[in-house]
């Protein structure tokens, strides 16, 4: 009985830690930098409180290069 109970639980389980990671891996900031001098340009922020900016740049970032 603890068998079938089990795996509608661990996908279920499975579900929410992947739904956890999407939205966290949506939510990191777009850091732009430019091809040429490899700086910072600009930073975009998805998450409201999320102030970040070339000056201050996040831990973890989605990396975008732009001439």
């Amino acid at each position: 009985m603890y068998k079938v109970l089990g795996i509608p639980v661990m996908v279920g389980v499975a579900v929410v830690a992947l739904g956890f990671a999407v939205n966290n891996a949506l939510s990191l900031p777009d850091v732009y930098f430019s091809y040429s001098t490899d700086e910072c340009v600009k930073v975009v922020n998805y998450k409201e409180g999320h102030n970040y900016s070339c000056e201050l740049l996040p831990a973890k970032f989605h990396h975008v290069w732009v001439q």
